[in-house]
C-alpha cells in the first residue's frame, strides 16, 4: 500500500500525518463533558509517547466512575476518530463511512470442510491436549492461582459440560484479521461455524487458511481479489470489503470479530478500518453480534475483591519482601512496587481498582487501537447487540517474541506469579469464551466496564503481588537467558 491512498490518518498544514496529535485529540474528545481537566491536559501533552501511559490511567479511573459517563467516553472516543480518519483513492479525500457507502462487492470463494465437527471442548497444553476430567483439574488450578477470574473458568466448566454448545452448524463469524495468531477462525471451523475470512492476500496466510478449512468442519468464505486469488486488503480494499459482507453469510445469525494486527500506526489503520466495517453491519445486519479479545497488557476496572488478592499477596511475600526492601530504597519504591495505586468511587458507590498494566514499550498507537476495540464492544452492548469482549492471556505470539525485551520479561514472567500463554492454548481458550458468550447471552452487565471484568483470562497480572510494570525489567533480566535460547 502507498502511504497516501487507503484508511487513512489526517494530514496537517503541513501535509505530515502525525499520529500522536490525533490520538491526543482523540483521548481527549473522549473525555468530554466527563472529565474537562482530564482532557485539557491530555492535549497539552508534549510528549505523549512518554506521557500517554499515565494518561490512559486517568482516563481509565475518570470513566469508569459513572455508567453514562462509560458510554459517552465511549461513544465519543470512536466518533472523534471516525470524524479525524479519512479514505484517499485517486487523489480524493472523504470519510471511511462515506467510502464504505458506495463500494461494489468482491466476488468470493467458499471451502466445505472435509472433517469431521469437534464435539467435545480439548484444550492444547503443554504438548498435551486436556479433556474432560483433565481439563476441569487444569481449569480449577487456573482460578486457585488467580491465572483466570473464577467467572471465566465457570464459563469454560460450562462449555465442558454442556458440549451442544459447540455445535457452531448454525452459526456465522465474520473475522476482520482472519488470520490473526490468537484469532477464533481454527477452532470455529472444528465446531462447524460459517466462517467468513478477511485478511490481506499473501499466499502464507492463504495456504494455511485454506488448509484449515479443508480440515475442519464449518465452511470457509472468502472475498477475492483482483487476480481471483484469496484476500483483500482492509486499509484499500475497504469500500469493496463493504460491500460483501453486506450479504456475506447471509440468513444466518453473524458475529463481527475485530481481530487484525498490524505494526505502529497502521495498528490504529487497520483497527479503523474494521471497526468502520462493524459499525456498519451492527447498522445493517439486524441481530449482528460483537466480538473481541481485549489485551491485558492495558488498564481496567476490577473488583475490590481483585485488589484485596494482589494486596494480600504483597503483605505474605515474608523473606522475599524483605530481601526487596534495599531494591525498593534505592529506586524510591519503583521497583517491586504494590500495584493499585489508583481506586475508584463509582456513583453507585462500589470501589473499583485501577489494573495498571500498560506496556510503554508496545507505545500509543497499540494502546489507542486496542481501546478503540473496547469502546466498540460497550457501544455496541449498550444499543443491545451481543457482545464477546474477554481479557486474553499474555500470549507468547509472533508480534510480542519479536521485540526483545518483551520477549525477555515473557520468559521470565513465572518468578512473578504470571503465567504466559502459548498461541494454540490462548486460540481454544478465547473461543471457547466466545461461543459461552453468544449462547449464554447474559443481560448486560449493571456497568460498562464490568464486561471486561467477567471471563478475564489476563493470565495473572491482575492479582499478583506488583504493579506488573515495577517487575516488568526484572522478569527481562531473569527471563533473558531463556529468551535468548529460543525458549
Amino acid at each position: 500500500m502507498t502511504t497516501d491512498e487507503g484508511v487513512l490518518f489526517p494530514a496537517g498544514p503541513d501535509g505530515r500525518r502525525s499520529t500522536a496529535s490525533t490520538g491526543r485529540a482523540v483521548w481527549a474528545d473522549a473525555m468530554r463533558g466527563v472529565d474537562d481537566d482530564l482532557a485539557v491536559r491530555v492535549r497539552a501533552a508534549k510528549d505523549w509517547r512518554k506521557d500517554y501511559v499515565d494518561a490512559v490511567v486517568a482516563h481509565t479511573a475518570a470513566a469508569t466512575r459513572t455508567a453514562e459517563g462509560c458510554v459517552l467516553v465511549a461513544r465519543q472516543g470512536l466518533a472523534s476518530l471516525a470524524d479525524r480518519m479519512v479514505f484517499e483513492r485517486a487523489g480524493q479525500s472523504r470519510p471511511v463511512a462515506e467510502a464504505l457507502a458506495e463500494g461494489a462487492p468482491c466476488e468470493s470463494m467458499s471451502i466445505k470442510g472435509e472433517g469431521d465437527r469437534r464435539t467435545e471442548l480439548a484444550l492444547p497444553y503443554r504438548g498435551d491436549v486436556l479433556t474432560g476430567d483433565a481439563l476441569r483439574r487444569r481449569l480449577d488450578a487456573w482460578v486457585e492461582r488467580g491465572t483466570i477470574e473464577p467467572s471465566c473458568g465457570a464459563a469454560l466448566l460450562r462449555v465442558l459440560d454442556e458440549p451442544e454448545q459447540l455445535d457452531l452448524s448454525d452459526a456465522a463469524f465474520a473475522l476482520m484479521g482472519a488470520g490473526a495468531e490468537m484469532g477464533p477462525l481454527e477452532p470455529l471451523l472444528q465446531w462447524g461455524a460459517h466462517v467468513v475470512a478477511i485478511d490481506v492476500a499473501k499466499p502464507r496466510i492463504w495456504e494455511r487458511l485454506t488448509r484449515v478449512a479443508r480440515e475442519g468442519a464449518g465452511v470457509l468464505t472468502a472475498p477475492l481479489g483482483a487476480d481471483a486469488s484469496p484476500g483483500v486488503d482492509l486499509l484499500t480494499q475497504t469500500p469493496e470489503i463493504a460491500g460483501f459482507l453486506r450479504t456475506a453469510a447471509d440468513g444466518m445469525p453473524l458475529t463481527v470479530g475485530s481481530y487484525a494486527y498490524a505494526d505502529g500506526a497502521r495498528h490504529v489503520q487497520v483497527v479503523h478500518a474494521s471497526d468502520a466495517l462493524v459499525e456498519l453491519l451492527l447498522r445493517e445486519r439486524p441481530g449482528t453480534g460483537y466480538a473481541e479479545l481485549a489485551t491485558p497488557t492495558d488498564a481496567f476496572a476490577v473488583p475490590q475483591d481483585v485488589v484485596e488478592d494482589s494486596r494480600g499477596r504483597w503483605g505474605s511475600r515474608g523473606w522475599r519482601g524483605a530481601l526487596q526492601a534495599p531494591a525498593r530504597a534505592v529506586t524510591r519504591g519503583s521497583l517491586y512496587a504494590s500495584a493499585y495505586a489508583t481506586s475508584v468511587q463509582r456513583e453507585d458507590g462500589t470501589t473499583v481498582g485501577i489494573a495498571d498494566v500498560l506496556v510503554p514499550q508496545q507505545g500509543p498507537n497499540y494502546t489507542l487501537a486496542k481501546r478503540i476495540q473496547r469502546w466498540r464492544a460497550i457501544a455496541a452492548q449498550a444499543d443491545g447487540h451481543p457482545v464477546s469482549a474477554n481479557v486474553a492471556p499474555a500470549t507468547a505470539t509472533h508480534s510480542v517474541m519479536k521485540n526483545r525485551l518483551l520477549a525477555a520479561a515473557y520468559s521470565g514472567a513465572k518468578r512473578f506469579g504470571v503465567e504466559v500463554f502459548a498461541p494454540e492454548t490462548s486460540r481454544v481458550l478465547m473461543a471457547a469464551l466466545l461461543v459461552h458468550d453468544l449462547r449464554a447471552q447474559a443481560p448486560a452487565p449493571a456497568h460498562p466496564d464490568d464486561l471486561f471484568v467477567a471471563g478475564a483470562a489476563h493470565g495473572g497480572l491482575w492479582r499478583v503481588a506488583y504493579s506488573p510494570r515495577s517487575v516488568l525489567g526484572l522478569a527481562a533480566v531473569t527471563g533473558l537467558p531463556a529468551a535468548l535460547r529460543g525458549r
